[in-house]
């Protein structure tokens, strides 16, 4: 299955704020680049998309703002992620708000344990 190319628009503002460094490690996820603290997805893109992982009040509130609840698989629903699409993308200052209620509810949640690598 190809991966639908995002929107040159969004993915511009993902590099405008995505944070570096220790703050939010970037790194692949369902073939976008995503930021992660502490192994755990915080923001990436999806398709056509900005997704970020919200403490549920802050869900809610996202989904009264215009974000969609985020399946990437139809049907399947990820509980604590939203997504923006390129039309109703909020403006750079608002999305950099969001950056931060992401990254301080992730960076709250105990670390995911690093896999073992596989041996050759």
């Amino acid at each position: 299955m190809a991966l639908s190319k995002v929107a040159e628009a969004v993915r511009e503002m993902f590099e405008a704020v995505a944070p570096g460094g220790p703050e939010g490690e970037e790194r692949k996820m369902f073939g976008y680049p995503a930021c992660f603290v502490h192994g755990n997805m915080f923001m990436g893109l999806h398709e056509s998309g900005f997704v970020f992982k919200l403490p549920p009040a802050a869900r809610e509130t996202a989904l009264a703002a215009g974000a969609l609840p985020f399946a990437p698989l139809a049907g399947r629903v990820m509980k604590l992620f939203v997504v923006w699409d390129a039309a109703t993308l909020p403006a750079e200052p608002e999305l950099r708000r969001w950056v931060a209620v992401a990254y301080g509810y992730v960076a709250s949640l105990p670390p995911k344990p690093a896999r073992p690598r596989a041996s050759r």
